[in-house]
């Protein structure tokens, strides 16, 4: 159990994985979302995103477990075929499992990332390596998170930066990868909400 706290009590760092593997399954509805994807058989899948740390923010604050989650952030990697065809095949089916859900799931292939997100905003992106190298490229090193179940069905976290990051109350932008307005706009609601935290915005 992670224990009600409203002092941030950080910790120690040997520790973290575990807190954050609790603070996730303390949520019934990652838990859930967790066990349908592990039974899904996407190739190198990971719940990442709010579902992960805004559950070490509600624990830490000791708010209930989902609060302030929209939206569960299902990812795979599967570079095999990259057409939008082959995701939607994919994407589609593994979306109705969870259709019976309060919030929605959403499914995506992390191997296309690089062809929508250039079309869309003008960058160069590369194409990513796998699931974890996504988590690189996120807007902040705390967002930078993911969780998924392994093949006996036993919790792992990914952390490409590790956990540093995810236990602070300051939330930093990634230089060079989050967008000003996009992340001004999405830290000024999550400070609505968390307001223990410190959000630091883009200059504009």
């Amino acid at each position: 159990m992670v224990p009600a706290a409203s002092d941030w009590a950080v910790p120690p760092e040997a520790e973290r994985a575990d807190y954050v593997i609790a603070a996730v399954m303390t949520d019934p509805l990652a838990r859930e979302v967790l066990v349908r994807a592990h039974g899904l058989g996407l190739p190198d899948w990971a719940l990442m995103a709010g579902a992960v740390y805004k559950a070490v923010w509600n624990a830490l604050t000791g708010r209930a477990p989902g609060h302030g989650i929209n939206d569960y952030d299902l990812a795979y990697f599967d570079a095999s075929d990259l057409s939008a065809e082959a995701e939607a095949a994919i994407v589609g089916p593994a979306e109705a499992r969870f259709a019976d859900l309060p919030v929605p799931v959403e499914v995506c292939n992390q191997a296309r990332v690089h062809i929508w997100f250039n079309a869309q905003y003008g960058t160069q992106r590369t194409p990513l390596r796998d699931t974890t190298d996504a988590l690189r490229h996120f807007a902040s090193k705390t967002h930078s998170v993911a969780i998924r179940l392994d093949q006996q069905g036993q919790p792992e976290v990914l952390a490409p930066f590790g956990l540093d990051a995810v236990f602070s109350r300051t939330i930093r932008p990634m230089a060079g990868v989050a967008h000003p307005e996009g992340w001004n706009r999405k830290v000024a609601g999550q400070a609505r909400i968390w307001p223990e935290l410190e959000f630091v915005k883009i200059p504009v």
